[in-house]
């Protein structure tokens, strides 16, 4: 029989019901906020994997467009591949709860949550993570939780617990935070510019919660497989650990990635010589793991890295901007092996990415797109579509830098960002940041300033811990932490922080906090010195946008019968034009002259008559009593036979005639509404 728990969520109540639906899972979840309903289910395989080194964990959130009552768009009227929201929320899920399953368990675990019902008020990410844990804790399988999820936001000087979708927008912090009883396992989220101290009171406020939301949790849990870690034999682990422990030390002696790495494959073979091939596979697994914690071991007790850095020291950095030729922008950010190229691509609404999902179809005008080559790291693998790192870490570095974006009153371009990294070790995600603000300046789209990006890890024996700024490959591999943290020298844009373990304490997140903001003073100096304002003038290849609003009942006689006026200033301009139905009009084009005629083009057509200003307008009809002129693209006038010259005038014909051009002066409008011009004033005002 399954149990049902209710727990306050926000200012709403969030049910989880186990065992109510998906039986024959090992364990299933409803859970229920507001209107918004998630289904949480994980089945684990029954024979562990051989094949594989690694805990072998999928994690699958998919958002159901039925949820919200409407039909997918497209062709084939239904969900296809994720989206990068879908993606996002999936490895949401995964870094939460991976800390948490044994060592070495290697049973395939499959977690999916299905979106069933949305309320669009009720954001349903983090209702899922913990849907996933109690599921989890609702099964069999092996696991050291339950967690608990929160999202904490920040408005005016109030911290609100799971704000709705609707308070977000109004909050300075978008914090998603997941844990245990008595550590931090994730947070991830945006801030416009947010202190030290007001992230780490957020971090506080977030865990109270997950703590009760932890203990309400406990009723779900079921007694667990038992699992044991794989053993090995004693005297293999003893001659591991005496071989490496005399040899380690001169990994110092390598400083660059590749030669140390061939230092260790060096001695891992030299290692393996003295085993006979029955034992070969299992001294290598020893050998591995050994290695892992003489490595650990070796920097935590020296309290040296081994490039040879110093805890808190970044590697060199440079910043060339200028680089590409025919790209709006471009930037070269390189910090020791980490090298990431980015570049800036202007567009106009057009090119706006139109995103469906639960919420109604919607567009972005800024995108960061980051690619992650296998040359960067040496290696050899084929080049296939986005993979879940590249979209996520492309989400983060838009995060970091969607806050200094210029609204598009502003700048009226859409912005897309792509982040080539051409080598890596450690840390791309941030070099992202950096070099993209580069390009940002470099493009000349209006930030008001740099924003810099830098990753804080920890490696942990025992007691002992080590804090490192500007993680490298190697000690994110072996560490504890990787806690990624982006900002201006203003406060804090975007954040990302994973555990390998739980165990990281409110006060070693501090002390990370700090480290990294002054390493990022340290970034942010360099990044200025090499670009500090925006390009006064944009690349000459980037497009010309001319923006300006016109009167909504204007809108037809801009677009004339059957879009005759409109094509005809297109045709003769050569421009692209939108007009919106709030009377926005958009000209594009590579030539600003071109803009600025259609632009002319269009105010005279929607110009409204100023009173005592002179005109030239065209006679189209005279009468007895005077001239009809049109002073104005669908303006006419009379010109009283007394207002033609200044004398006496006894025929109209003896002073104008039809398709004559002559200058009016705009008297204003008469009791019918009709316009009253006047030739003479214009002429006497001219030879003044």
């Amino acid at each position: 029989m399954g149990k049902k728990i209710e727990i306050s969520f926000g200012d709403g109540i969030l049910s989880l019901e186990s065992n109510f639906v998906a039986r024959q899972s090992d364990g299933s979840v409803w859970a229920r906020v507001g209107d918004t309903v998630v289904l949480a289910t994980v089945v684990s395989s029954k024979q562990p994997r051989e094949d594989i080194d690694f805990f072998p964990l999928i994690c699958d959130y998919r958002e159901y467009i039925s949820s919200i009552g409407k039909i997918p768009g497209g062709f084939f009227k239904r969900e296809g591949k994720p989206t990068e929201r879908e993606i996002l929320v999936s490895r949401l899920i995964d870094r939460s709860i991976r800390p948490l399953f044994p060592d070495g368990y290697r049973k395939e675990v499959q977690v999916i949550v299905s979106v069933v019902s949305a309320d669009m008020e009720n954001n349903p990410d983090v209702p899922a993570v913990v849907a996933v844990s109690s599921a989890i804790a609702a099964s069999k399988i092996p696991f050291f939780g339950p967690i608990g999820a929160v999202r904490i936001g920040l408005i005016g000087d109030k911290y609100v617990v799971n704000p709705t979708n609707s308070q977000v927008k109004d909050s300075s912090i978008n914090m998603i935070i997941s844990g245990t009883e008595d550590s931090i396992l994730m947070v991830e989220g945006d801030a416009k510019e947010c202190s030290e101290e007001q992230f780490l009171e957020a971090v506080r406020v977030g865990h109270q919660e997950i703590k009760r939301i932890v203990e309400r949790q406990k009723e779900f849990i079921m007694e667990k497989e038992v699992w044991e870690e794989e053993k090995y034999d004693e005297e293999i682990k003893e001659k591991a650990y005496n071989f490496i422990s005399e040899r380690i030390e001169k990994a110092y002696e390598f400083p660059e990635k590749k030669a140390r790495i061939e230092f260790y494959e060096t001695i891992e073979q030299e290692f393996l010589l003295s085993f006979p091939d029955e034992k070969k596979e299992e001294a290598k697994k020893v050998f591995e793991k050994t290695l892992e914690s003489n490595i650990r071991r070796l920097i935590v007790s020296t309290g040296r890295r081994l490039d040879g850095r110093s805890p808190s020291e970044i590697r060199q950095l440079e910043c060339i901007v200028g680089l590409l030729p025919r790209t709006h922008g471009s930037a070269l950010f390189t910090r020791g092996q980490t090298q990431c190229l980015a570049s800036v691509t202007l567009g106009t609404s057009r090119d706006e990415q139109i995103v469906e999902g639960l919420h109604e179809e919607m567009t972005k005008r800024f995108m960061v797109h980051y690619n992650f080559p296998p040359f960067s790291v040496g290696e050899v693998s084929p080049l296939r579509g986005a993979s879940r790192r590249e979209i996520g870490h492309g989400a983060l570095a838009a995060r970091a830098l969607e806050v200094l974006i210029p609204s598009e009153e502003e700048f009226s371009y859409t912005i897309r960002i792509v982040a080539e990294i051409l080598e890596s070790n450690g840390s791309s995600s941030m070099a992202t940041v950096c070099a993209g603000s580069l390009a940002l300046m470099d493009a000349g789209v209006p930030v008001k300033k740099h924003v810099a990006g830098v990753s804080v890890g920890m490696i942990k024996e025992g007691d002992k811990y080590i804090l490192l700024t500007d993680i490298a490959g190697e000690e994110d591999h072996y560490g504890n932490l990787d806690f990624k943290i982006a900002g201006t020298e203003d406060g804090i844009t975007g954040f990302q922080m994973d555990v390998k373990e739980s165990g990281l304490t409110l006060e070693v997140m501090e002390k990370a906090l700090y480290q990294s903001k002054e390493a990022r003073k340290e970034i942010l100096k360099k990044m200025y010195d090499t670009i500090s304002f925006p390009r006064e003038t944009l690349s000459r290849y980037a497009p010309r946008i001319i923006s300006l609003k016109i009167k909504t009942d204007k809108i037809g006689l801009v677009i004339g019968p059957g879009g005759k006026t409109i094509k005809k200033i297109i045709e003769d301009t050569g421009t692209e034009i939108d007009i919106s139905d709030d009377g926005t009009v958009k000209i594009y084009s590579p030539n600003s002259q071109a803009c600025e005629e259609a632009a002319d083009m269009i105010r005279a057509l929607t110009e409204e008559p100023e009173p005592g200003k002179i005109y030239e307008g065209k006679v189209v009809k005279i009468m007895s009593f005077g001239a009809f002129v049109q002073f104005l693209p669908g303006k006419e006038g009379l010109v009283h036979i007394s207002e033609l010259a200044p004398y006496r005038v006894n025929r109209v014909e003896d002073v104008i005639k039809e398709g004559d051009t002559i200058p009016v002066k705009f008297l204003g409008f008469d009791e019918q509404g009709r316009a009253k011009l006047s030739r003479k004033q214009a002429i006497l005002k001219s030879q003044k």
